[in-house]
């Protein structure tokens, strides 16, 4: 048994539907979350900045004690995660092996549908993976490059005519190439789903990247039988920018309400 905290972090918000899935899977975890807001998104930088805001983040995140570090950020795990594996000395889990494993078992007409941010589709890491398990299938990509301010600014809920819009012109190439498999290749998507599958349609099954990489990460703590024993785990949050309203959206993301203090990490110093 392992009571050591597992350490998540995100360009913003978004990683929260990540720990969410933690949560639920394994609620005697203890989490550390770390959220990017000042530097949010990721997705249109270079891969350069990138990987440097990623190093700056795992490195904050292992001042304290991790069994396991997850990058719930699709930007991050396609850019850099193999620089931060060769660098730390702990499991670090990234979004897209498990989001593609899943992807794979799950189409049927071997036509996959990506969304994902314009810097991971950029690196070609989820066409890659999904490949190297199915080789003869033909995926189809779009970035989306709204949605995660419009996500991070609570434009989430059906019916509302900005998402609606939004959505509808990224999503309209992909439903009209018949995809039956969408992979929501960043952790903000999720707070999206009911818009993007009310779009979609029913015939079209939804790949969660938070949930498969928390599949992932209780996968791995069983099999190296470092899984906590307690009841409930702890949870502490750190941002870097907007300390105020991190507890109404965290609550959004998490659904349930958020009552722990949220930091102020000054980032620039890792």
């Amino acid at each position: 048994m392992d009571k050591r905290p597992i350490g998540v972090f995100d360009s913003g918000l978004g990683g929260l539907s990540c720990v969410r899935e933690l949560e639920q899977r394994m609620p005697g975890e203890s989490i550390i979350y770390f959220g990017d807001t000042g530097r949010v998104p990721y997705g249109s930088r270079s891969r350069e900045i990138i990987t440097r805001y990623a190093r700056q983040d795992a490195a904050f995140l292992r001042t304290f004690d991790l069994k396991a570090l997850v990058i719930a950020c699709g930007t991050v795990s396609t850019t850099a995660i193999d620089t931060l594996q060769r660098e730390h000395d702990i499991p670090v889990v990234g979004v897209v092996e498990p989001s593609a494993k899943q992807a794979a078992a799950l189409t049927r007409n071997g036509r996959i549908g990506l969304i994902a941010t314009k810097a991971s589709i950029a690196t070609g890491a989820y066409e890659r993976a999904i490949h190297a398990l199915s080789p003869h299938v033909t995926i189809f990509s779009a970035a989306c490059p709204l949605f995660v301010p419009l996500v991070e600014n609570g434009r989430t809920r059906p019916g509302d005519i900005v998402i609606e819009t939004v959505a509808a012109d990224y999503l309209a190439p992909l439903k009209r190439s018949g995809v039956d498999v969408l992979v929501l290749g960043c952790t903000h998507y999720p707070l999206l789903r009911e818009v993007i599958a009310n779009y979609m349609g029913p015939e079209v099954r939804l790949v969660d990247s938070g949930a498969e990489v928390a599949h992932s990460v209780g996968q791995w703590l069983a099999e190296h039988d470092r899984l906590s024993d307690g009841e409930q785990g702890h949870y502490r949050w750190f941002v870097s920018d907007c300390v105020q309203g991190f507890q109404d959206m965290a609550s959004r993301f998490l659904g349930r309400t958020v009552t722990e203090p949220v930091e102020l990490v000054d980032i620039e110093q890792y």
